[in-house]
Formats: C-alpha cells, structure tokens, sequence
C-alpha cells in the first residue's frame, strides 16, 4: 500500500492569501500545504479520499492517472470544491465512482446540479456514479475492503476510513468510544491536528496526540494544519518519536 499525502492544510491552505505570518512567507516547502487529501494505491486500486479546490493541482503533482473510487468525508468546500476536474478521468474512464453518505451526496447534487442531471445534461459535463455508503457498514472497491469510522466535526457527522492496517481522519473533534474498536492494531494513523490553541470543531494538537495515545498505531501522521501550528522543522521537534507532521507530496509505504 502507498499512501500520498496529496495536499496537509487546513481550509485557506497555507500561505494564506494576503498574510504576512511568518510560516506564510517560509520558503520551506513542507511550509507550503494545499487543502488536505490522500490518495491511496492498494491491490491494484487508486482511492482518492476527498477532492478539494486544489484537486487539478494535486493530480498533476502526484501524478496520479486513474481513479477506481472517490471517497468523501463530508460536504465542506474545502474537501469537495473540485468536483468538477474529475472531467479529465471522465473522459478516459467514464462516469468517476463517488463513495459518501447520503446526506453528502444530496448537497453535493443541491451544488452541482449539472453533475448529477440526468436530463439535458451538458455535452462535456462530469459525471458520476454514485455509490452511498453508511458508518457502520464495511464496503469494497475492487476487492479492497473499506471500514467507515463516524467522528464528529463540531455538531456535523464526518466519515473517516480505514483499510488495512492503515486509517484516514479529518476534521475530527470528538469520536464514541464504541468507533475505537475499530481503530485497533493500526501500523499508521492520519488524524487532523490544527494548532496549538482550542478549537471548536477541530483536535487542537494536544488533543490529537491524547488521541494517538489512546489509539495506540504504530506511527501516527498530523494533517488539516493551520499556519498557527508553527514552522513544520520547528515544530516536528516536539512531537513523539511515532509522531510525524504529515507535509504534502510525502509518500509512506505500508507492505
């Protein structure tokens, strides 16, 4: 399995347009981060979670060619305003396989209309074939087995996504002790961890690493940062020794 962190920052992306904080105007490229995805390759398959406004550039970076399923874990912009550079796949492949809740895909239908008609439909449009899925029931995608994990984003359902011994969480703030049994045994956790300071709808950093602690993988990964967390170099020197901050273009090997 290989994961590609596609893109590590929180919803402005860092820098952030027209700021002047330091870690905006550093030069460090690890500095630099697009809204948060993930794309997985495993058995064959290629699982893009999430696909936001930075998506075209993300598929470009990564190199990325073929899509098998498009994850969603929630309906903020910042993780579904790319919908429509899917096209490209589109052409190539047909209708882009969309795996999310319901409650998603009917926003995603309320955004993009003109993706989802089925009438009248504009020559060029993208198109998608929708594939709803629940928290508590495992599903597949070319024979690779897929485990939703609810967390909650505030007072909004978020889904994230285990495969293998391998997890995926964003935009987590809370999550029921009952959803831990599914995180066990884990070689790498992904799991957002903001800033330092409180947030309401997000861990804060202390918060996120309790939450590996209580988790227990064998290593754990930080994405969905904010340019408060500080300077990546900085700030890496004082995490954990199984605590990494995850930075875009990294690209982790689990056999």
């Amino acid at each position: 399995m290989k994961i590609h962190f596609l893109g590590t920052g929180t919803s402005q992306g860092i820098p952030v347009i027209g700021s002047d904080h330091p870690v905006c105007l550093s030069q460090d490229p690890r500095d630099k981060r697009l809204r948060v995805s993930i794309w997985v390759e495993v058995e064959g398959q290629s699982l893009v979670v999430d696909c936001g406004p930075d998506f075209r550039q993300q598929m470009l970076s990564s190199g990325c060619t073929r899509i098998d399923g498009l994850l969603f874990t929630h309906e903020h912009a910042d993780h579904t305003a790319g919908l429509d550079d899917i096209r490209p796949f589109n052409f190539q492949y047909g209708p882009m396989p969309v795996y999310a809740e319901s409650r998603v895909i009917a926003n995603l239908r309320q955004r993009y209309g003109y993706i989802f008609a089925t009438e009248n439909r504009y020559p060029g449009a993208p198109a998608v074939h929708v594939h709803p899925i629940e928290a508590d029931a495992p599903f597949s995608i070319g024979g690779v087995t897929i485990q939703p994990i609810r967390v909650w984003h505030g007072d909004l359902p978020v889904l994230g996504f285990r495969i293998g011994d391998f997890a995926y969480l964003t935009d987590v703030k809370t999550i029921e002790t009952a959803e831990l049994d599914k995180l066990k045994g884990l070689k790498v956790l992904v799991v957002n961890a903001l800033r330092e300071a409180p947030h309401d709808t997000h861990f804060n950093l202390q918060e996120a690493l309790d939450f590996v602690n209580l988790v227990q993988p064998e290593q754990a990964y930080l994405t969905h940062i904010s340019h408060h967390m500080g300077f990546h170099a900085e700030r890496e020197k004082t995490l954990p020794s199984s605590v990494f901050l995850a930075y875009d273009n990294l690209v982790l090997t689990l056999e």
